[in-house]
């Protein structure tokens, strides 16, 4: 399978899952391990900035918000108030990422670590919803510092390959009292800062070694994921609406048995 065809499975792949709490990072490496897509400090960093691809969609989804928000950006103003706290979430997890980067892309990228976090994380999903319920306040605009403080080290939890940003910090925003659909929102906001800091940070420790048919690569795993996310963001908050995140925690938990059985068994 040639490189720019595995790079159009992988941002098909991103695209879906990156803000779906079941982790994109993990059904990356799944599916990564399936296609031989791994290995190399390319395919780390590949995965890591098509997620940009991603993020560039929930900018474009939620435009609107954003221009109105960057209009009003001086202190006191609502624009203000609204990045003010995304910041205050955004800081838990950039300043642990900073310090255990290299730690983790060392020892806790691998199928066996992903199939253990998505089983932990689906239980802790669980959990979270039979503790907190979907009663908690449903504006994300009103979240206040407090709230935003726990939900940034909810998001912690998603420096563990496998645990999921969207689900780490949407069960960060119910224990805060954010009902799902506004802890979602607050999710994909705070993903903004906390995605193109990773993806740059990656990006300039590898980009000096690429070649031209990485590029390519990169740049087709980018576009792709743009699109599928686009279209995989508007499903998932219209499923919120009526339904709980138990569905996406069974998945989890199915998934990470399945792929400890094919650990077992040599297939992974």
């Amino acid at each position: 399978m040639s490189l720019l065809v595995k790079a159009l499975i992988m941002g098909i792949v991103e695209g879906l899952t990156e803000f779906l709490p079941v982790s994109s990072t993990g059904h990356m490496i799944i599916v990564g391990d399936f296609i031989d897509f791994k290995g190399e400090s390319f395919h780390t960093m590949f995965e890591i900035v098509i997620q940009l691809g991603a993020i560039l969609a929930v900018i474009f989804y939620y435009r609107n918000k954003i221009l109105d928000s960057l209009r009003n950006i001086r202190p006191g103003e609502k624009g203000f108030e609204l990045w003010f706290k995304i910041f205050i979430a955004f800081l838990p997890s950039a300043v642990l990422g900073l310090l255990i980067d290299d730690i983790i892309e060392e020892h806790f990228f691998s199928s066996f670590t992903v199939a253990i976090a998505l089983i932990v994380g689906g239980f802790l999903m669980i959990f979270a919803e039979n503790v907190f319920g979907r009663w908690g306040l449903d504006d994300m605009d009103k979240t206040g510092a407090r709230q935003a403080f726990i939900i940034g080290i909810g998001q912690c939890l998603a420096l563990i390959p496998g645990m999921s940003r969207s689900a780490s910090t949407i069960m960060g925003g119910m224990a805060a009292g954010l009902s799902t659909k506004a802890a979602a929102e607050f999710s994909f906001f705070l993903a903004i800062p906390t995605m193109i800091a990773a993806s740059t940070y990656s990006l300039l420790k590898g980009f000096s070694s690429m070649t031209t048919i990485q590029w390519q690569a990169l740049g087709i795993g980018f576009v792709v994921s743009f699109i599928v996310a686009l279209f995989a963001v508007d499903v998932f908050l219209s499923y919120l609406k009526k339904h709980s995140l138990k569905s996406f925690a069974y998945y989890r938990i199915v998934v990470g048995i399945i792929m400890i059985a094919l650990i077992t068994t040599g297939v992974l």
